[in-house]
């Protein structure tokens, strides 16, 4: 007999170091109050542990703030992030995205979103310069400008925009600046960027050139996450391009990254958006399953 759908379902997430007991803890205090559990996906990996629960709140024999709020404490003796989300309230989330002059990684973005199939909205545009007005205005984003010459004006203007926005993502789409460490401490683990290169390889400034210079045969872009370290922030996405060593120049060669750098960022971003990613203790993981 086919088991009848969750009347009033919830997913109820766990993330945290490996440690025993976890499923047992949890389970039985939703037994115990009457959660039915309809589907369990969990994983671990490089001592990380992840487990989403769909569960059915029907019968629950307590307030759900209570429910919110006792998972909570459990997840924090075992020292474990504990969250509560009613299946139905899946909320869009929202993303700033940074630029300078090159267009191409926020025009990806923006159409995606035109066209719906970034499920993310747009909330702000920011920059350091005015080139990319025009381009932001063509999709009806909002876009703030500051200049960077004094760099700590320009990145307090960015903290100020941020915090109004509250994003739940900062995206740098091509934005040649380097983020201070309380812009990188205020939005930890909720920064993504796009590299140029094959990171590890070639980090800073010029790596087509420095691909170029190199003679590789195979080039590539990388989003990661951002960190305090320049360039060495955990990877979320990979892809590459071949080189025709002798035949192309270093414009094909930035011309054909660029085409996959705005691919490659955007992968990242909808990884993000829809959750299929846990970043925790510097590291990027795919969950086990995702309970939409």
């Amino acid at each position: 007999m086919r088991a009848m759908a969750a009347t009033n379902p919830a997913v109820i997430s766990v993330i945290g170091n490996d440690q025993k007991g976890v499923v047992s803890r949890v389970s039985t205090y939703l037994a115990e109050h009457r959660v039915n559990i309809e589907k369990i996906d969990q994983t671990v990996m490089e001592g990380l542990f992840i487990m989403t629960m769909l569960v059915d709140l029907a019968d629950l024999d307590l307030r759900l703030d209570q429910l919110v709020m006792d998972l909570k404490a459990i997840g924090e003796e075992m020292q474990m992030e504990t969250t509560v989300r009613l299946h139905t309230e899946r909320a869009r989330k929202t993303i700033a995205v940074l630029v300078s002059r090159e267009p191409h990684c926020l025009e990806a973005l923006a159409e995606s979103h035109r066209s719906g199939e970034l499920e993310a909205d747009i909330g702000l545009v920011l920059s350091n310069h005015q080139d990319l007005a025009p381009l932001a205005e063509r999709y009806s984003l909002p876009f703030r400008y500051f200049p960077s010459k004094d760099k700590r004006a320009h990145m307090d203007f960015v903290l100020s925009e941020l915090g109004s926005l509250r994003p739940d993502l900062v995206v740098l789409a091509r934005y040649m600046q380097i983020l201070p460490s309380d812009v990188v401490q205020a939005y930890e683990g909720r920064v993504i960027n796009i590299h140029p290169s094959l990171l590890p390889h070639y980090p800073g400034a010029n790596a087509y050139q420095q691909a170029f210079d190199a003679g590789v045969r195979v080039c590539g872009c990388t989003a990661h996450v951002v960190t305090e370290d320049l360039d060495e922030g955990p990877i979320i996405f990979q892809d590459v391009f071949h080189i025709a060593v002798g035949e192309d120049r270093v414009e094909d060669i930035r011309k054909r990254g660029q085409e996959l750098e705005a691919k490659v960022l955007h992968k990242a971003v909808q990884l993000f958006v829809r959750d299929e990613i846990v970043i925790a203790d510097g590291k990027v993981l795919f969950r086990p399953g995702r309970i939409s």
